[in-house]
C-alpha cells in the first residue's frame, strides 16, 4: 500500500478560522477567491498505471516533484521521480528525473522544504529496511542518504523544516512469514541527519484496553509491535507535535517530535451505517446506487490525516478509506453471504445474506463472533465511506460526513462507480487543509469516484460542502499549493492519479 501524501506541510497558515483581514506577513500575499469556483487549468500525462501517485512542489524552483512507478516487480521497472517544469501550470512540461535504482525499491512519497527534496525508498525486500534519500531541488544533487523502518509509506517535513519524519507501514510477505515491526522515524536535519526509529513495544502493555476501544491487533501470531501499521502523518504548525495515522489498527499515534517518543494512541471505535444520515449501498449488483439502514458497523480505518489549529485546539481531519490484509498466508475479507450468522442476534439472517442485501458485502471475519461459538453477532466493514474530524488532544470525534460522501458523488453522472457498493465505496483516500481567500477549506479525494470533494471548514466542527471536481483515474495525491508560494500567486490544487499516471491542477476564481 502506497498511501501517501503531504498534508501535514499544508497547514501552515491554520492557526485561525476566523474570517478576518490576514496578519501583515501575509497581507502581501493574500488574494481574495472564491473556495467554491475551483476550475481545471492543466493537466500531463506522465505514464502508465503508477506514474503519478504522489507530487510535491518546490516553490524556490517552481518545479514539481512526481513518483514515477510502474511495472514493478518486472525487468521493465521504472523507478523514478519526474521534474515538472511548473513555472505555468497550464502547460506543463517534464524537464528531468531523478533515478532511485540505486536507493532501491520504489519511491512511496515526497516532500519539500527550503529547496531539499526527501524521497521515501522501500528497500527490494519490502520487509527489509528502507530509506530517506534528501536532494537539492536545483541540481538533483545527494545531499543525505539515511535508513529508516520497513516500507516507509510516507515521509514529510516539519513546518519548521528541522524534521523530516516517516511512517514505516512494515507490512508482512505474502506468505505471512516475515512480518517486520511498524515503525516511526524522526531525522533531525541540523544534526547531520540523524535518525531515531520509534516502535510501540512501551504500549503493548495496553493492549487490552486499547482492543476494548477499538484498537485493532489481529493475523497470525497476534503480534502487538508487528501487527500496527503506520501509514500518514500530519504535523502541528510549531513542529512540535505529529499525528500518525495506524490505517489497519483503526487508531491515531500521537507524537512528541522533541522528545522523540509515542505520547499517546487514539483508537477511533466504529461507526454505525443503522443510524440516520449514514444508510449505505452494500451491493454492487444491482448498477444503481439504494442507500439504506443496514446492521452493519464500519471501521474507520484513515489513510491520510491533515491537522488545522483553532484557538489552540489541533482538529485532525481524516480519509477513511479502509484497508484490507489480502495475503496467502493469510486474509480476513468474506461477503457476508459466506459466513454464519447468529439467528438470534439476525432474526432474518436468511434474507439478509441474499444478494441485494446484504449478500455481498465484504466483512472482516476478525471482528463479530463475540461469544467465540463460529458464528457471527456483529457485521465489520471496511472504512467509513467519509471524512472526519477528531481533537487531537483527547481522540473524540468532532465530525463525519457519513454518508454525503456517497449521496454527492452519486448526485452526479458517472461519478459513482456502484461496482465498489460491495467493498469501500467511494473510498476517501487523500486529504489537504489550505486556505483560499479568507476561507479553510479541506480537500478529501475519493479513489473510487475520481473525483475529489471540496468542504468549507472554518468550522471544523460543521464543514458545509462547496464543490466536487472530477480528476484522474484514482486520486491518490491531493496537493494544495497556497497562492503565496504558487507560481500564478493564486491558490492551486494539483491532483496525482495513479491509475492513468495524470496530474491535474485546478485554480479559483478570484472575488
Amino acid at each position: 500500500m502506497k498511501k501517501i501524501l503531504l498534508f501535514g506541510l499544508l497547514a501552515l497558515s491554520l492557526h485561525s478560522c476566523k474570517k478576518d483581514t490576514p496578519p501583515a506577513e501575509e497581507a502581501e500575499f493574500f488574494v481574495n477567491e472564491d473556495a467554491a469556483s475551483f476550475a481545471e487549468i492543466g493537466s500531463l500525462d506522465i505514464g502508465d498505471a503508477g506514474a503519478a501517485e504522489i507530487s510535491t512542489f518546490d516553490p524556490a524552483t517552481n518545479r514539481l516533484f512526481v513518483v514515477r512507478n510502474e511495472n514493478e516487480g518486472t525487468a521493465n521497472q521504472l523507478n523514478r521521480i519526474e521534474v515538472i517544469d511548473f513555472k505555468d501550470p497550464s502547460k506543463m512540461t517534464v524537464i528531468g528525473n531523478i533515478s532511485m535504482t540505486s536507493f532501491g525499491g520504489v519511491v512511496n512519497s515526497l516532500s519539500v522544504s527550503n529547496g531539499k527534496l526527501a524521497a521515501a525508498i522501500q528497500a527490494n525486500d519490502k520487509q527489509a529496511n528502507g530509506k530517506v534519500a534528501v536532494f537539492n531541488t536545483s541540481d538533483y544533487s545527494k545531499v543525505a542518504e539515511v535508513t529508516v523502518g520497513a516500507l516507509p509509506d510516507m515521509v514529510t517535513y516539519s513546518p519548521d523544516g528541522k524534521f523530516i519524519m516517516t511512517a514505516n507501514e512494515g507490512e508482512p510477505n505474502d506468505l505471512y512469514t516475515n512480518d517486520p515491526s511498524g515503525t516511526i522515524s524522526i531525522i533531525s536535519v541540523e544534526n547531520n541527519y540523524s535518525v531515531v526509529t520509534l516502535d510501540f513495544s512501551t504500549w503493548a502493555a495496553k493492549k487490552n484496553e486499547l482492543v476494548q476501544k477499538g484498537f485493532r491487533i489481529f493475523g497470525p501470531g497476534l503480534n502487538f509491535m508487528k501487527d500496527i501499521e503506520p501509514e500518514y502523518i500530519t504535523i502541528s504548525a510549531d513542529s512540535k507535535t505529529a499525528w500518525v495515522t495506524l490505517q489497519e489498527n483503526n487508531a491515531i499515534a500521537k507524537v512528541d517530535i522533541l522528545t522523540k517518543s509515542i505520547t499517546d494512541i487514539f483508537p477511533l471505535g466504529f461507526k454505525d451505517y443503522s443510524a440516520a444520515s449514514s444508510e449505505i449501498d452494500p451491493t454492487d449488483d444491482d448498477k444503481v446506487y439504494a442507500a439504506a439502514k443496514w446492521p452493519v458497523k464500519g471501521i474507520y480505518m484513515p489513510d491520510a490525516i491533515a491537522v488545522m489549529e483553532n484557538n489552540g485546539t489541533p482538529y485532525l481531519f481524516t480519509a477513511n478509506e479502509g484497508d484490507s490484509r489480502e495475503y496467502a498466508g493469510f486474509a480476513e475479507v468474506k461477503r457476508v453471504k459466506a459466513i454464519t450468522l447468529d439467528p438470534t442476534k439476525f432474526p432474518t439472517w436468511a434474507d439478509l445474506r441474499k444478494d441485494g442485501q446484504l449478500g455481498r458485502l465484504n466483512i472482516t471475519t476478525t471482528l463479530g463472533d463475540t461469544d467465540g461459538d463460529g458464528d457471527f453477532d456483529e457485521l465489520y466493514s471496511l472504512g467509513a465511506r467519509s471524512f472526519s474530524v477528531w481533537n487531537g488532544n483527547t481522540g473524540a470525534q468532532i465530525f463525519d460526513s457519513k454518508n454525503e460522501l456517497d449521496l454527492k458523488t452519486s448526485a452526479v453522472t458517472g461519478v459513482y462507480d456502484d461496482g465498489r457498493s460491495d467493498d469501500k465505496s467511494i473510498e476517501p483516500e487523500g486529504i489537504a487543509l489550505g486556505k483560499v481567500g479568507n476561507t479553510n477549506v479541506v480537500f478529501v479525494g475519493m479513489e473510487r469516484a475520481d473525483a475529489v470533494a471540496i468542504y468549507d471548514v472554518t468550522n471544523p466542527s460543521a464543514p458545509k460542502f462547496l464543490q466536487l471536481l472530477k480528476c484522474g483515474d484514482a486520486p491518490e495525491g491531493v496537493l494544495y499549493i497556497p497562492a503565496k508560494d504558487s507560481p500564478t500567486k493564486k491558490s492551486l490544487l494539483v491532483v496525482s492519479s495513479e491509475n492513468d499516471g495524470v496530474v491535474k491542477v485546478f485554480t479559483p476564481k478570484s472575488i
